[in-house]
């Protein structure tokens, strides 16, 4: 059986992030990708000029429709906009059992753009990470969802803990906004700590890279992968797609999705 990978996110216009990141992650990776859009930007690599939220009513049938003919093997979620979003998809997904469950908390886009509202940070809190297989905050999104500053590997690792006893299985802060040329992404499933460690790549090439990641995760975990492989062979992934840089755009360009291909990595 081909496995199958639902994304619940935003649209992306450029195609640098969003459902458009995850779909060709999907195809890289081996796995049907499908999608239910929550909300429609109008963005390129120089930023977001508009958000337009879709109807609830209209998420709801887009989950309902995968649910009955096409259920996913895991999900990722990106881009909600805003409690009710979260609230409701929180909810089916809880109704229709499924699991793998990749919570990537999009807030923020590369150019400063808020990408949600404030009132759904309570959402994500309590609706969210409750169901979540992984969580994958940046250091800036996990500020935010801890309400603490982490500017020390100590206090990542506290900020780790406290997100795993809202409720996610394990948790993944990203270390792209860290210091140095050595990022660390830390891993704690509740009951240890993992270190995947990379040399920063100095480009402005990475838009996306949040969106990529956790679709890459939700990717692996379908296959039946445990989630520290399934992280580890993530970070592969998308190491690859920021080294190979496409050049596209003005600004925050978008990652390069066929790289690992091209270069033959097998994962």
């Amino acid at each position: 059986m081909i496995p199958k990978v639902l994304t619940i996110a935003g649209s992306d216009s450029g195609g640098g992030a969003g459902i458009q990141a995850d779909i060709k992650t999907f195809q890289e990776l081996d796995v049907y990708g499908m999608s239910a859009i929550t909300a429609l930007t109008a963005q390129n690599t120089l930023g977001v000029q508009s958000v337009y939220s879709i109807p609830i009513d209209m998420i709801l049938e887009q989950l309902a429709s995968i649910h009955e003919d096409l259920r996913p093997d895991a999900l990722k979620t990106g881009m909600l906009f805003s409690s009710f979003i979260i609230e409701a998809v929180s909810d089916k997904i809880k109704e229709y059992g499924w699991g793998n469950l990749v919570v990537d908390p999009v807030m923020i886009a590369k150019g400063g753009a808020m990408l949600l509202q404030e009132d759904a940070i309570k959402a994500i809190r309590e609706k969210l990470l409750p169901l979540a297989k992984v969580t994958t905050p940046n250091i800036p999104e996990a500020e935010v969802l801890t309400e603490m500053t982490l500017d020390t590997m100590e206090r990542r690792r506290k900020a780790a803990k406290i997100l795993q006893s809202l409720g996610s299985e394990s948790v993944v802060i990203k270390g792209g906004h860290g210091e140095g040329d050595t990022l660390i992404d830390l891993l704690y499933d509740g009951v240890s700590f993992i270190e995947f460690k990379s040399d920063r790549i100095h480009t402005r090439h990475t838009h996306g890279t949040g969106c990529t990641f956790a679709a890459a995760i939700a990717s692996f975990l379908a296959k039946g992968q445990s989630v520290d492989i399934a992280v580890k062979n993530a970070k592969q992934f998308i190491q690859k797609a920021i080294e190979n840089e496409l050049g596209i755009g003005g600004g925050h360009g978008p990652t390069n999705h066929w790289a690992h291909r091209k270069a033959s990595v097998s994962l």
